[in-house]
């Protein structure tokens, strides 16, 4: 029997048309987003011997993704999963610009057992060098192998397999535009459709896929830089932030001028966590933000770390507990 794949249509350029052959930038401003059904007919025969599933699920560019999205996503995916018991593996057809935190989310809250692969174009279908059919035919192919199962939710970019955990958009307009610094990649696909795989994911799946997921508290990210002070926490704070991520400067600091915001704002019972921006940081647990009752963000990006702060503030989890699952994540 010939594999089922669902590809579920999150729109991003992977959908959108651009005006001309060279419309690789301002193609948003056509406004046309085609339904997932529209663009894979146009794509025709991706050369694969597997059935494919059409799901629709949105047509937006993915600078509009919210976590209210994301929940219904999941929500999608779960059960697509128990009633299709055929079912092997999923793709999700999404913009570059929030792929990787939507990535991180399924990987968070999908069940585990069906091979997941999220991905996208830098350049619309209709355009010339277009990267939108090849990362549809690797994705395909990914989460058609077997072993995919056990690989929890990965990025399918330029015939690469990326980590969901690790996963980070590096450029603007390559067509080589993910990477995973830190770690690498998981595999590649060859030209045959088949999958090479280099290491296994090791990252738990599915952390929280027992979790209920609507109405996701609001978790902000306050960047670090020169002569930052706390007026972006305290706004936060204002606006009712349930958790603040530091973004922190290497290897692991808030610029001195927001130290007392976040201080303040962990008494006030706020979950607030120090990362760092840079893009192979690592924050230790360490005494003077443990004596605040301020958590280690370890290697995870700022990012990340607000998606799983998000949820665990959801589902209850806080103080050593969120610390203990932030570092086995």
């Amino acid at each position: 029997m010939r594999p089922l794949i669902a590809v579920i249509g999150a729109g991003g350029t992977f959908a959108m048309e651009g005006r001309h052959p060279f419309d690789w930038v301002d193609y948003g401003d056509s406004g046309i987003v085609h339904p997932i059904g529209d663009v894979l007919r146009e794509m025709g025969d991706v050369g694969l011997d597997i059935d494919l599933l059409q799901v629709p699920f949105r047509a937006i560019g993915s600078t509009g993704i919210t976590p209210a999205d994301w929940s219904e996503l999941a929500a999608l995916i779960r059960d697509l999963i128990a009633t299709t018991p055929r079912l092997q593996g999923i793709v999700v057809t999404h913009g570059t610009a929030t792929l990787e935190e939507t990535a991180w989310f399924l990987q968070l809250t999908a069940p585990p057992g069906v091979a997941l692969a999220v991905t996208g174009a830098q350049r619309p279908p209709n355009t010339s060098g277009s990267d939108a059919a090849a990362n549809l035919r690797a994705a395909l192919a990914a989460v058609s192998d077997p072993r995919a199962r056990h690989l929890g939710a990965m990025v399918v970019m330029d015939n690469t397999l990326l980590p969901a955990r690790d996963a980070t958009k590096t450029s603007s307009f390559s067509l080589a535009a993910f990477a995973a610094p830190g770690s690498g990649p998981l595999g590649q696909v060859l030209a045959d459709g088949t999958l090479r795989l280099t290491r296994v994911g090791t990252t738990p799946v599915g952390a929280f896929s027992s979790a209920g997921l609507d109405e996701l508290p609001r978790v902000d990210i306050a960047l670090s830089y020169a002569g930052a002070d706390g007026a972006a926490i305290g706004a936060f704070v204002a606006a009712g932030a349930r958790g603040i991520i530091s973004a922190g400067l290497l290897p692991g600091r808030p610029a001195n001028g927001e130290r007392a915001a976040l201080v303040a704002a962990a008494r006030a019972g706020l979950v607030v966590v120090q990362a760092t921006r840079g893009t192979n940081g690592m924050v230790p647990v360490q005494a003077h933000n443990v004596a605040d009752g301020i958590l280690a963000g370890g290697d995870l990006s700022p990012q990340k770390l607000r998606i799983v702060v998000m949820l665990a503030v959801r589902t209850g989890i806080a103080g050593a507990a969120l610390q203990d699952l932030i570092l086995s994540l």
